[in-house]
């Protein structure tokens, strides 16, 4: 029983994290459901589990995030269809592809594209509006498109979803401004976890007892991090996201080389 309250803990920083920071929270909860039941003197979870498990917490919390980020109008829906469909078809073929390179080296790559994008989230835009419009907001398409397909392609090849490093790439490639950035990035991974949700119910993969705890936490605390995101300033938001990115960087980093 106690491990359900842990998942429940668990999820309910990361759904927390994922509205704040708009991102699909995988590359966080899947480490601490891994390391944290057995330093509690817990069982240790299957990696197949997690991976089930954390699939339907990104799906929930970027509904709950969603949903209110869509409500201060920080959700460009032009921005997330584009980017969402060609990262669900980039994924796709990464995937497919997965097999022709050793997993070492692309998640070395990944990693360290991580490591740039914390770089480039911790440099300081200026004059970054904190209440854009998006109705009113250009984008370049072929930017759009180049960088959602260069992380749905990698990430699909070493199983990441990339959703962290999107956001870096939105705001300092695509040139969209960090709130809506943040906004239209669960919309994007919102596409994805929805097409890998599928999956995992279709093979079986999902251990859906331990989900119940996700279901409780998830959605209502994503939603909080969404309205804190709106009251937190912009600079604050980029440093919190920049830190946590390198953290997953060097956590892929440790992977590879121990």
């Amino acid at each position: 029983m106690e491990i359900y309250y842990v998942i429940g803990g668990l999820s309910l920083i990361t759904g927390f994290l994922s509205g704040l920071l708009g991102i699909g929270g995988g590359i966080i909860l899947a480490p601490l459901l891994l390391y944290v039941p057995p330093l509690l003197g817990l069982e240790s979870l299957f990696m197949r589990d997690v991976a089930g498990l954390t699939i339907v917490q990104g799906l929930l919390a970027c509904l709950g995030g969603v949903f209110v980020h869509r409500k201060f109008q920080f959700v460009s829906d032009k921005l997330s269809v584009c980017m969402g469909i060609t990262i669900f078809i980039a994924a796709g073929i990464g995937g497919a592809a997965s097999g022709f390179i050793a997993n070492e080296i692309l998640l070395f790559i990944f990693a360290s594209l991580a490591f740039i994008a914390a770089v480039l989230m911790i440099r300081p835009v200026k004059n970054e509006p904190e209440r854009p419009d998006p109705t009113t907001m250009r984008f370049s398409l072929p930017r759009a498109v180049t960088a959602a397909s260069g992380v749905g392609l990698l990430g699909g090849m070493v199983g990441q979803g990339g959703s962290f490093i999107l956001i870096p790439l939105m705001s300092s490639y695509v040139k969209v401004p960090t709130r809506i950035a943040i906004g239209s990035n669960l919309a994007i991974v919102l596409l994805s976890s929805l097409a890998a949700f599928i999956a995992k119910v279709a093979t079986g993969q999902i251990q859906w007892l331990m989900t119940i705890p996700i279901v409780l936490t998830v959605i209502p605390f994503s939603a909080i991090g969404g309205y804190v995101s709106s009251k937190v300033p912009v600079l604050w938001l980029r440093r919190i996201l920049a830190c946590l990115i390198a953290v997953a960087a060097l956590w892929m980093w440790f992977s590879v080389l121990c």
